[in-house]
């Protein structure tokens, strides 16, 4: 017999995979649901959000349309602001007043909605985006307006999990900042943000969204300056915004000068070369005086090579160095005021810095050699001196100095 298997006419069952069977997309009836809860609750957004609570709508679906909705009453065509067809409310951000008491009910409102359906915060973030990016589509009754103070107070009030760079960048698209676009809408943002935030949180939401160091770039390229940045936004009232950036730019060169004197010290460059080079980084900064004596004494007292614990090492080093730039500091220190100065910074790292403690009456007394320190200075210090820093210590350590000078000044 043979071992082979009779063939049989029932065939192979093949198991096949059911397929998921989608509905089909239908943001317009969506959208008319929406503003349907709208209009039976007249735009009371307490109700329209217990409305929304209790409905069935598929909201995972059709985020961004109910955002579209919240913004403009209705749904939006693709990739614009213009209304699509269908039912329209006027209860919408771009139908009220721009003010802050018309617009922050709809902010509150968002928030209950996103504490419930937190996923929504993608779409919001989608409808955001979009309608910075088309800025120059809003043209009517100051809705440009509405959308900056409405976006300022999703920060202001800790919309939850909006994250900043989605909303900055989307502004520095060339074609709307050169329109001159974006400097009074984001002119409005910093207003509008500024009533419930101080400037230190500005800052801090500027980093997060990578614009702390790029704010120029929302000024059409041929106002994009310094002096364009303070103009503007002193004549509309922001100053602590432009005390902000004047420091930023201050310390950025303060940095550059330090990092170019201390390359200057290193290699040893000629004196008189240095002092051209520092006069001509402080014009072009426009650095006060005094700011100019801390940082040589800073950087100057940087590059010593100090030896540790060695007292007496330490002591050497530092009057070396001040003997060695004398001339440097002497170039700016023009006037009393100045040598005061002077004398307050050695004070003050004296006191600060332990090795340099029993120094103080050495420096002073090396820099009264070199002429840098006039006589009349350090009794003006000695005597009313107003850094209590280590006062009572210095003064007593320099009594012997001071004695030295009434008594040859007694014998001239």
């Amino acid at each position: 017999m043979s071992s082979k298997e009779k063939p049989t006419l029932g065939g192979t069952r093949i198991k096949t995979r059911k397929r998921n069977i989608t509905a089909p997309l239908d943001p317009a009836a969506f959208a008319d649901a929406v503003v349907q809860i709208y209009l039976d609750n007249a735009g009371d957004l307490e109700l329209i959000a217990k409305s929304i609570e209790s409905s069935d709508l598929n909201f995972s679906r059709y985020g961004d349309t109910f955002f579209e909705v919240i913004f403009t009453g209705g749904r939006t065509q693709p990739g614009t602001i213009k209304a699509d067809e269908g039912d329209k409310h006027s209860y919408s951000v771009l139908d009220c007043e721009a003010t802050r008491e018309a617009i922050l009910p709809s902010v509150l409102y968002i928030q209950k909605v996103l504490r419930r359906r937190p996923f929504l915060i993608k779409n919001l973030e989608n409808v955001m985006r979009r309608f910075l990016q088309c800025l120059e589509l809003f043209t009517e009754n100051n809705e440009k307006k509405k959308l900056a103070i409405f976006t300022a107070l999703t920060f202001s009030q800790k919309l939850s999990g909006l994250p900043p760079e989605t909303i900055f960048q989307p502004l520095l698209k060339d074609n709307l900042v050169d329109k001159g676009l974006v400097l009074p809408f984001i002119t409005d943002f910093f207003k509008e943000y500024l009533k419930d935030s101080n400037i230190d949180d500005l800052i801090a939401l500027l980093k997060k969204g990578k614009m702390d160091d790029n704010m120029l770039e929302f000024f059409p390229t041929a106002k994009r300056s310094a002096e364009g940045f303070s103009d503007h936004f002193m004549k509309e009232g922001l100053v602590s915004l432009v005390e902000y950036n004047q420091k930023k730019i201050f310390d950025v060169k303060m940095k550059e000068m330090k990092s170019t004197l201390k390359n200057k010290i290193e290699e040893e460059a000629d004196i008189s070369e240095v002092i051209d080079l520092m006069k001509q980084q402080v014009r072009d900064s426009k650095m006060p005086d005094i700011e100019v004596i801390r940082l040589l004494w800073d950087v100057l007292m940087d590059a010593v090579q100090w030896s540790g614990k060695n007292q007496q090492q330490n002591a050497n080093a530092a009057l070396r160095q001040v003997k060695t730039w004398a001339e440097l500091l002497n170039a700016f220190c023009t006037n009393g005021k100045l040598e005061l100065e002077l004398i307050y910074k050695v004070q003050i790292q004296c006191y600060e810095d332990a090795k340099l403690m029993k120094l103080f009456p050495e420096i002073i007394r090396s820099l009264y050699e070199q002429d840098v320190l006039a006589e009349d200075t350090i009794l003006l210090w000695f005597r009313k001196g107003s850094n209590p820093k280590g006062r009572q210590t210095f003064v007593k350590s320099l009594e012997p100095f001071v004695k030295w000078l009434d008594e040859a000044e007694e014998e001239e």
